[in-house]
């Protein structure tokens, strides 16, 4: 008896850790995937000086805004294929890496204060620097301008303006309460 208990426990066990395997290979497998479509349309964006440069400009918590813009567009790719939503992949990514291309630290004190709106002006100060760097179309430059609605009071007129907004909502708020992971911070010792 005891031994067909334990032959049954070690069984369960094993289906146990192929189902784990089997989820760590798929995420794997729809990681690689996620940055291959990031590499196939957004290589000029990423490798940009002033994209690379915006890694050391905290966005919320204590992530960049670099790696904000990436995990937006990774979410919105995610959201996208979740809700069985067809878009353009291609305006989806350059326009979720450029939402937040305002290229300044918004957390320096002469952009605080109430004078200085950041979340109510970032977004058309994006579009005017991706404007300068990059051709956009209609489609990109609704998800740019568009992406913090409501406070933009115009809503988006695109669906992929639409799941851009969305993800950026739920990444900005994950990195918020520390949920997506930033760089770390350095610590001071106490002597």
């Amino acid at each position: 008896m005891k031994r067909d208990k334990a032959a049954k426990v070690r069984k369960a066990n094993r289906k146990k850790w192929i189902r784990k395997l089997r989820k760590l290979r798929k995420k794997a497998k729809q990681e690689r995937r996620l940055k291959e479509l990031l590499k196939q349309y957004g290589t000029d964006i990423l490798k940009s000086d002033n994209f690379q440069k915006s890694e050391k400009n905290i966005q919320h918590g204590n992530v960049s805004v670099m790696r904000h813009s990436i995990s937006v567009a990774k979410h919105s790719l995610l959201l996208a294929k979740h809700l069985g939503i067809r878009c353009n992949k291609r305006d989806l990514i350059r326009g979720a890496l450029l939402h937040d291309y305002f290229l300044y630290d918004w957390h320096s004190a002469e952009h605080c204060g109430l004078h200085n709106l950041h979340g109510f002006y970032h977004p058309g100060i994006a579009l005017k620097n991706a404007k300068k760097e990059y051709r956009l179309n209609k489609r990109q430059s609704d998800i740019i301008k568009k992406h913090m609605w409501p406070l933009t009071i115009v809503p988006p007129r695109c669906r992929e303006a639409w799941i851009v907004t969305m993800a950026d909502k739920y990444c900005s708020l994950m990195e918020t309460l520390h949920l997506h992971r930033g760089r770390k911070r350095k610590r001071s010792r106490r002597k």
